[in-house]
């Protein structure tokens, strides 16, 4: 009986001391959540996403970090699952107690995300949802006070496309494919034909699909014979691929034009190099930008991880720097994780010319960032730089 307590004693003691212990290392560090698709149908984007996070906070840790404390990320992989984004969000929020969340990469994830992040009242930043609504409640037209984003959004990218579709290239008509499931889908459908009607032109198709389709010929042909100017398709990386691809075996060579869906070497790989020519999207950044915060980023990531980053590389690099640069302005003060997430909400809320690699970011009253897009070709597989919209 007395060796049973004596070890009953030393347990106690051991379990108080490893407690006091990572109380003692989470003084140290400031908790910052990671809520992204890193597998499943879309994880090429929470994994770029994430590459460029990693990157910037690893940087401003070198760097002594915030109010002398170094940033830790804890990563939790929401599988391209709308569901499985909210109860990461809630892992994040509530067992990790994290002081913010960033990301998911898509609308639909985001929009589930942020359901379990107002209610614990964590701020959550997306980097790539760009539906009007993931920061907007739809019923009542009111923002979400904890929901941020650090790209442009549905709206500005819709009219981006159907301007460039009537100003550039100059058409009358066109045709669009979408996913009947996806929120991003259906908000730029709809921000390019309000867009597109409204400047003169007419779109004479418009032909829905469902997830995980392969099979675009039918859709195709359909939209072939009507004899549209443009195809919009605003869709995901391998949707976009196989549409380009059996467009062209079709012998339809009009212009295919997308959003920053398209914005994967998945879509090249899928389509073929030879396919992949009079393709245009928009883009929030462009590798072939001169500017020196553009290049140096390309260095810095190319050194690191022995690639060319894309946009949403860059997105999740910005997004880094970005919740940093509010962590200082925010005036922590350490007492109360609630607290504290009120502080750093209120500095998002205040964010005002923060320059990033994807271009200098405002946030507004609807927590969208005004911000320039790129206007992306491809030819013969290779990405373009064509030219750069502002808000």
């Amino acid at each position: 009986m007395f060796k049973k307590v004596i070890s009953g004693i030393i347990l106690i003691v051991f379990l108080l001391s490893m407690l006091a212990f990572s109380f003692a290392s989470n003084k140290n560090v400031i908790k910052i959540g990671v809520d992204l698709e890193l597998s499943g149908a879309v994880a090429q984007y929470g994994q770029k996403e994430l590459d460029g996070i990693k990157l910037a906070i690893e940087e401003i840790n070198q760097k002594g970090g915030v109010a002398g404390k170094r940033i830790e990320l804890v990563v939790l992989d929401n599988k391209s699952d709308k569901t499985e984004a909210q109860t990461v969000a809630y892992k994040l929020a509530v067992r990790e107690n994290v002081l913010a969340i960033l990301g998911p990469a898509t609308s639909g994830a985001t929009k589930s995300a942020s359901m379990a992040a107002t209610k614990y009242k964590v701020p959550i930043v997306s980097p790539s949802a760009t539906d009007d609504t993931v920061t907007v409640d739809e019923r009542t037209g009111k923002v979400k006070s904890y929901v941020f984003r650090t790209c442009f959004n549905d709206s500005f990218q819709g009219n981006v496309m159907a301007n460039f579709a009537l100003k550039t290239l100059k058409a009358k008509t066109a045709a669009i494919i979408y996913d009947a499931t996806s929120d991003y889908s259906k908000g730029l459908l709809k921000n390019f034909k309000a867009t597109f009607e409204k400047g003169g032109g007419k779109v004479i198709a418009q032909e829905a699909f469902g997830k995980g389709e392969q099979d675009f010929s039918s859709i195709l042909t359909k939209i072939r014979d009507k004899k549209p100017d443009v195809i919009f398709a605003p869709v995901y990386y391998d949707e976009a691929g196989l549409i380009i691809k059996q467009a062209r075996e079709l012998g339809m060579k009009l212009p295919i034009l997308g959003a920053d869906g398209f914005d994967d070497p998945k879509v090249v790989e899928k389509a073929g190099k030879k396919n992949a020519n009079n393709v245009f999207f928009s883009a929030h950044y462009s590798s072939q930008d001169t500017d020196k915060k553009v290049q140096e980023f390309i260095k810095k990531f190319k050194t690191k991880y022995k690639q060319e980053p894309n946009a949403f590389a860059a997105l999740g690099y910005d997004l880094g720097y970005f919740i940093a640069d509010a962590l200082k302005r925010a005036n922590l003060k350490f007492d109360s994780v609630a607290k504290d997430r009120e502080r750093l909400k209120t500095a998002l809320e205040n964010t005002k010319n923060f320059v990033g690699v994807t271009g200098v970011i405002n946030i507004n009253k609807l927590h969208n960032a005004e911000k320039s897009a790129v206007i992306i070709e491809l030819k013969d597989g290779v990405q373009k730089f064509k030219q750069k919209l502002n808000p």
